[in-house]
């Protein structure tokens, strides 16, 4: 009977262990602000990586070529010559992403050229980008079937004042795009020039766009490409203050430092041969 009582108290102990309610996730849940745990859970690999990488180690990293598409229909005789270096006609685009799946490229996205800029992530053999601008019908009618032919993913950089307009894409094209893995980045919501914005502009021209395409899409908008390429070093920061993580312009210098928001890209002009650009792709990268 003595040793059943000096026997209780260690019995009482290994059944509180065994049947102590879990509090991890309660307290978790009441310490945002403290835990270490829940800290860690919340930050994003892809916003926290530029902090700790100098802007000289990501403009040491060879360059990935990066193609740049507006329209992609037949020429018209209306078409100014000028037009005409925004056109591609559609047999040869359909013999552009021909060429870049028989000559071994791979397409990758925002995300993969981010990490590999910013920690050096390995990236595919023979990487490359495809990017679309200005939301042209084209870009759903002829470049998605194609893409898909090979397995290509792309970039399309969303104009939202033209959503749901005549020759333009609708939002449920634009969730379709998004759905099968390709990326939505904003392009402004009318194409205003970055430099000229004043007052109100932020706003009008990219937050009320960012707002909507994250509604279209579920997912938030992270990337941005410049109208016309132009680009300031005033509009930055403020791309930075709106969670834009990159920033993608056309063939100028990358800014020595803020190259992750000068990302340089090539407009394919529909009058090139494939030849043409496969030497730009080795040339300019």
């Amino acid at each position: 009977m003595k040793n059943l009582f000096l026997l209780a108290p260690l019995l009482s102990m290994l059944l509180f262990c065994i049947f102590k309610p879990s509090r991890d996730n309660d307290e978790l849940t009441e310490n945002k602000n403290s835990s270490p745990r829940y800290d860690l859970l919340k930050i994003s690999p892809l916003n926290k990586a530029s902090q700790t990488t100098s802007a000289a180690t990501i403009l040491g990293r060879k360059q990935v070529p990066i193609l740049c598409y507006h329209q992609i229909r037949e020429w018209r005789t209306t078409d100014s010559k000028r037009a005409k270096d925004y056109i591609v006609p559609v047999e040869a685009f359909k013999q552009q992403l021909k060429m870049l799946a028989d000559s071994g490229y791979h397409t990758i996205l925002p995300d993969q050229l981010y990490s590999y800029l910013t920690q050096g992530t390995p990236l595919p053999n023979k990487p490359i980008m495809l990017t679309f601008d200005d939301t042209d019908l084209g870009q759903y009618t002829v470049g998605y079937p194609e893409m898909k032919k090979y397995n290509f993913k792309g970039v399309f950089f969303i104009m939202t004042v033209s959503l749901n307009r005549p020759n333009y894409m609708s939002k449920e094209q634009v969730k379709e795009l998004s759905d099968a893995g390709n990326v939505i980045g904003s392009h402004t919501w009318d194409h205003h020039n970055v430099k000229k914005y004043q007052g109100k502009d932020w706003e009008i021209q990219i937050d009320k766009p960012t707002k909507q395409l994250e509604s279209i899409t579920g997912k938030p908008i992270r990337y941005f490409a410049y109208p016309f390429g132009l680009w300031n070093k005033q509009a930055i920061p403020e791309l930075r203050k709106r969670n834009f993580i990159a920033a993608f312009q056309l063939i100028t210098k990358r800014d020595e430092q803020e190259p992750l928001y000068t990302i340089r890209r090539i407009i394919v002009p529909g009058s090139w041969s494939l030849k043409t650009l496969q030497h730009a792709i080795l040339a300019d990268f």
